[in-house]
């Protein structure tokens, strides 16, 4: 029993440890975040002399916030969307096909989830610059080619779990092949779609490399306006980590309105 005891206040003692290394970069974040440049040259991890709010204005106003929050949303909401909508499409129609050339279109995508993205960098952004979709709609566009092939594989994998019966059942009662992917698999596939978006969006939210050879400074979202505080010559570190403390507010906000679905949604995909 003693040892049983000790067992579990070692464990409770690592756990504590790992919970405070865990916390440390948020701390330094907020701490530094309320300091002037001259005070965090001087002691990174000590509290301020004086909390002010100047860094989070003036970081605020150069971020021109609202702006880049809208764009980073409406980027990241749309662009997890289309992929979530054609990649369970995909996936459901390769996954009831059973030809060889299902088999084989179903393997290329996922071999290309091996081809990294700086080999493809400068020949797309050409290519797409031709035909003038530099924008948003063209960097959305991007984003369903490059998140297609994980979301593919994801979803033909949870097809395999639900029965082609289901699908009979529905055309005998006259249902069209769209109306029963629709109306019967989709739901079905509320989980794994839970999956794709939290991986997509997390992907999208804090993608820095695609926006900045895409977009033009009217619609840069807010990873490419935090690249204002990290000059050439010098790094203005009290903005810059008053900018990464407003920047995750509104993703600690949609968290706390969809932690319950998206802990079910992950949940659910776990247990089947």
């Amino acid at each position: 029993m003693k040892q049983k005891k000790k067992s579990r206040f070692l464990l409770e003692i690592f756990g504590l440890l790992l919970a405070i290394l865990w916390l440390s970069p948020f701390y330094l974040m907020l701490v530094n975040a309320f300091k002037t440049k001259r005070e965090i040259f001087t002691d990174v991890l000590g509290m301020p002399d004086e909390f002010t709010a100047d860094n989070f204005v003036e970081a605020f106003d150069h971020l021109d916030f609202i702006s880049s929050l809208f764009n980073s949303l409406l980027i990241s909401v749309l662009g997890v969307g289309v992929i979530i909508l054609f990649s369970s499409m995909a996936g459901y129609a390769l996954a009831r096909n059973k030809s060889k050339l299902s088999g084989i279109i179903f393997f290329l995508f996922v071999g290309a989830m091996l081809i990294p993205f700086q080999s493809v960098m400068i020949p797309l952004v050409s290519i797409f610059g031709q035909a003038e979709m530099l924008n948003r709609v063209g960097l959305i566009f991007m984003y369903l080619g490059f998140g297609s092939s994980l979301s593919i594989f994801l979803y033909h994998g949870a097809m395999t779990g639900i029965s082609i019966s289901l699908d009979e059942a529905a055309y005998i009662d006259g249902a069209s092949k769209f109306q029963v992917f629709w109306h019967i698999i989709f739901p079905l596939l509320k989980p794994i779609s839970v999956t794709v978006g939290i991986l997509n969006v997390i992907w999208i939210w804090n993608d820095f490399l695609l926006p900045s050879l895409v977009l033009k400074e009217e619609s840069a979202t807010i990873p490419l306006k935090m690249f204002f505080f990290f000059g050439q010559f010098t790094k203005q570190w009290h903005l810059a980590l008053a900018g990464l403390t407003i920047a995750i507010i509104p993703v600690i906000i949609a968290y706390f309105f969809a932690q319950k679905q998206i802990i079910k949604g992950v949940s659910d995909g776990a247990v089947k």
